[in-house]
């Protein structure tokens, strides 16, 4: 009896949230590692297909960067990065958008087995992600810089209640196909959405003053502490794009950005649900 009482409790904690979000955009991006793990995909895509029967309207864009680069090597070809970006030549991009497809359908295919009606949607058709060449110290070859989102697109295949699975690729007005950072594409298209939410799912807890300290962890940031944070090289390398997407998408419009550990059971529920949440969200 008590184990239903707090499961009741939960579900009563729950509900102003439920109500508050309910037709509400909420944009997830998962990449890295973590998206190669059947087991944790497997709950954070539970996790979704439960807010969408909730009644969010949940965007999930995927990013694919160790099976790319495990691709690459098998190809003979190296693996470059310039400021966090890979280096794109016209066979890199191919290797990237088979292996960008591959996830995608891997993806719909799970959600619709877990009862959601899924779509994969690939950025570079129907003028979904219009981009123009990205600029860089060096040249970075094919990868874009995303200058608008087809939102009218977006918006009918929510409308029919379907979890919007979208491969983070680019057409340009020279009819080029560009590779898009993943961080990015969520951040642009959450704040052209006007999402209520994007959250960024990751290997790590969320933001540490130390890394080495888990009591060190922030569970609330503002824009400003950010960029104090980021000069005195507290948050540094790979968790610089993710706040850096998280800024954009609030400057955009979009109401809270989070970042969790998508290993952490539920985080996605926990963080949207719940008083407290799980992981670091950044706000204005």
């Amino acid at each position: 009896m008590e184990d239903a009482i707090r499961k009741a409790d939960v579900l009563v904690e729950a509900l102003p949230y439920i109500k508050r979000f309910h037709k509400k955009v909420v944009v997830i991006k998962y990449g890295g590692s973590i998206l190669g793990d059947e087991k944790i995909r497997n709950g954070v895509l539970e996790d979704i297909v439960l807010l969408n029967f909730m009644g969010l309207r949940p965007i999930l864009v995927h990013g694919g960067g160790p099976n790319i680069s495990v691709r690459m090597l098998a190809s003979g070809k190296k693996s470059e990065f310039v400021e966090g970006m890979r280096v794109t030549d016209e066979e890199t991009l191919k290797l990237v958008e088979e292996e960008l497809l591959v996830l995608n359908k891997l993806i719909v295919k799970e959600l619709d087995e877990l009862g959601a009606k899924a779509i994969g949607l690939n950025g570079k058709e129907d003028d979904l992600i219009l981009v123009e060449k990205k600029k860089a110290k060096v040249d970075i070859g094919l990868v874009g810089a995303i200058k608008s989102i087809n939102t009218q697109l977006l918006n009918e295949e929510l409308k029919k209640d379907k979890v919007v699975v979208v491969l983070p690729m680019g057409r340009g007005k020279d009819k080029k196909t560009y590779n898009i950072n993943a961080d990015e594409a969520a951040a642009s298209i959450a704040a052209n959405m006007q999402a209520e939410k994007l959250v960024l799912l990751t290997n790590v807890k969320g933001i540490m003053r130390n890394p080495e300290d888990t009591n060190s962890f922030i569970s609330t940031l503002t824009v400003q502490e950010v960029s104090g944070l980021i000069e005195n090289k507290i948050i540094q390398q790979g968790m610089i794009p993710k706040v850096t997407a998280c800024i954009e998408a609030l400057n955009g419009g979009v109401k809270k950005t989070h970042i969790i550990d998508a290993r952490t059971p539920h985080g996605l529920l926990l963080e949207t649900f719940t008083d407290h949440g799980v992981g670091t969200e950044i706000i204005k």
